[in-house]
C-alpha cells in the first residue's frame, strides 16, 4: 500500500511539472511587482502574457519560419534570447529556454524586461495587436 501511495505522489509531482503554472492577471501582476517591476508597466505585461501564453508558464509556441521557438509566459524567442537544447542561439539573456518554462518566473521576467529595454513593447506581436491601447487599471489587484 505504501508503495502505491508513493508511486501516486511521484506521478502527480511529475504531472504538475509538465503542466506548469497558470497565472491570472492579478496573481501575475502581484508577483511581478514583488520582483521590482513598476506598477506603471503591469497592465502591459499582464496583457502580453494573456495573449502570448494565456498566462501559462509551460507554453512553447510552434516552430517559427526561421526554426526557432518561443518559450514561457512571455514567449521568449530561442534564436535571440534563450539557448534551446539543440541549435544555435544568440542567447542574449544567458538562460536555457527550458528554464523559462518554470513556475518560478524570475528568469522569464528578467529576460522579458531586457527584451523590452532593447526593443520596446513592439517586440511582442500580442502587444502590437492587443495591448497598445488604453488598458484596464491594475490597481484592483492590489486592494
Amino acid at each position: 500500500m505504501r508503495s502505491i501511495i508513493f508511486n501516486l505522489i511521484v506521478v502527480l509531482t511529475l504531472i504538475s511539472c509538465v503542466w506548469g503554472k497558470t497565472y491570472n492577471r492579478c496573481s501575475l501582476a502581484r508577483e511581478m511587482h514583488a520582483m521590482g517591476v513598476p506598477k506603471s508597466e503591469l497592465a502591459q505585461w499582464t496583457c502580453v502574457a494573456k495573449y502570448e501564453s494565456s498566462f501559462r508558464t509551460e507554453a512553447v509556441g510552434p516552430t517559427n519560419a526561421n526554426g526557432s521557438k518561443d518559450y514561457g509566459i512571455f514567449q521568449i524567442n530561442s534564436k535571440y534570447w534563450c539557448k534551446p537544447n539543440s541549435g544555435q542561439s544568440h542567447n542574449q539573456c544567458k538562460v536555457g529556454c527550458n528554464e523559462l518554462l518554470s513556475d518560478n518566473i524570475r528568469k522569464s521576467v528578467t529576460c522579458a524586461r531586457k527584451i523590452k529595454a532593447q526593443q520596446g513593447w513592439g517586440a511582442w506581436m500580442a502587444w502590437r495587436k492587443h495591448c497598445n491601447r488604453a488598458l484596464p487599471s491594475i490597481d484592483d489587484c492590489f486592494k
